[in-house]
């Protein structure tokens, strides 16, 4: 049985915009895993008759209702009573949990329970109690007219560790399907020319299907299968990943990898080589991806951000001869960049960006987007001019820093390095 799900996050300060609802993408994510299809998101504020309308809704068009929120001892916390009274399900106390409540009150805040905290141990009538392995707020799940009802908690770390330690479980025997996804991660080709050298092939999937998703400065491709087991499903993904492939050529850069800096980082442990950077217009973005992925002390040295034009000269050895006649931004900057932050660092390789993100024209007259990339290695050093529009500060230095990877890449995949 094919089972559909409605996610209904509870919290006015959600639909105020004070937090984001991440919750709901790691339901989706783990629900997709287990074969459980997501139909709908509802958000809707600490209110009872909102949120008993926002139930009736649910129950009449999905047979899986997950519910985050609401779940606290406070009076503003009404999401047990409100689905439970939806529902025609008493609230009764649980002395288990109750006196699982008093425990963690003494041991990790040293002190008794407060009396409203004793409001967390009322659960449905009939439910499965869900533990919470990190708080004080229970869980629970329980089943009316054909109807599956899942509350968790709205803290994320409450919610993740509620989902590990029973939920998911729950849901599992709910489900004789999984789905398996595989993304295929492409640089230098924008989203509409992607779909169409596959829109035909796109458009006849039914199982598996391809989908395409532009991301800030590149696009994934998720290929998605339904199967009766894990193994099943990734068979029927396989040919698929293997056309896009060869469909599109060298602009794919990996396979269920997180970015190019990953992608990158595979390729410099595989020669044995180190990396270092030299920044400008990107500020920093190259060393902060780098330095978010665990373990890449292995094959990073370290990076320079020389925003001012005498910092390049003076920690990065860029010649003032070079500075004087080409300005900052220009190749022979770049390259000097480069080959500076290989000689100070002692790295085989080494990326540099100099370019102009905004809003004005440099001091030369240098427009926006203009950007030189550079990459030194021992066999000399490369470069490539980049016109990169008038677009948003942000965006111009996450293609920059892109671009700059994808040559990195191509250089160690032995790829042409002007495509």
């Amino acid at each position: 049985m094919a089972h559909c799900a409605e996610i209904l996050a509870v919290g006015t300060e959600l639909l105020l915009g004070n937090i984001v609802n991440t919750n709901a993408q790691e339901l989706s994510q783990e629900l997709a895993k287990l074969g459980i299809n997501v139909f709908w998101h509802t958000v809707v504020g600490d209110n009872p008759e909102r949120l008993r309308e926002a139930v009736r809704i649910a129950r009449g068009r999905a047979d899986i209702i997950l519910t985050t929120g609401g779940l606290g001892p406070t009076y503003d916390d009404l999401t047990k009573q409100t689905i439970s009274a939806a529902f025609g399900r008493k609230l009764v106390l649980h002395p288990e949990v109750a006196e699982e409540i008093r425990k963690i009150f003494e041991s990790r805040f040293q002190g008794p329970m407060p009396e409203n905290n004793l409001r967390q141990a009322e659960l449905p009538e009939g439910c499965v109690v869900l533990p919470n392995p990190v708080g004080t707020a229970p869980g629970c799940a329980f089943e009316q007219d054909g109807v599956h009802v899942l509350m968790l908690p709205g803290p994320p770390a409450e919610m993740r560790a509620m989902l590990d330690a029973g939920a998911i479980a729950y849901l599992r025997r709910l489900s004789q399907e999984v789905i398996v996804s595989r993304d295929i991660m492409t640089f230098g080709m924008g989203e509409s020319a992607v779909e169409e050298l596959l829109r035909a092939r796109m458009e006849r999937m039914e199982n598996p299907t391809l989908a395409t998703y532009a991301r800030p400065s590149e696009v994934r491709l998720r290929a998605t299968a339904k199967a009766s087991t894990v193994r099943e499903a990734e068979a029927m993904l396989d040919p698929v990943v293997e056309e896009v492939q060869a469909r599109l050529g060298n602009i794919v850069y990996g396979v269920d990898v997180k970015g190019l800096e990953y992608a990158c980082v595979s390729l410099l442990k595989e020669r044995n080589w180190t990396l270092a950077t030299a920044e400008s217009c990107t500020g920093g973005r190259m060393a902060a991806r780098m330095t978010a992925m665990p373990g890449v002390s292995a094959v990073y040295r370290g990076g320079v951000v020389s925003y001012w034009t005498s910092v390049k000269g003076a920690v990065l050895g860029v010649p003032a001869e070079i500075l004087e006649q080409y300005g900052a931004v220009s190749e022979p900057t770049a390259r000097a960049m480069a080959e500076g932050a290989r000689r100070i660092t002692g790295a085989e390789a080494a990326l540099s960006v100099t370019g102009v993100a905004g809003p004005d024209r440099d001091e030369r007259g240098v427009e926006v987007g203009v950007v030189y990339v550079g990459l030194a290695v021992p066999e000399g050093t490369f470069c490539r001019r980049l016109r990169l529009g008038n677009r948003r500060r942000e965006l111009l230095q996450d293609l920059s820093a892109n671009h700059a990877f994808d040559l990195l890449r191509r250089y160690l995949s032995g790829l042409d390095l002007k495509e």
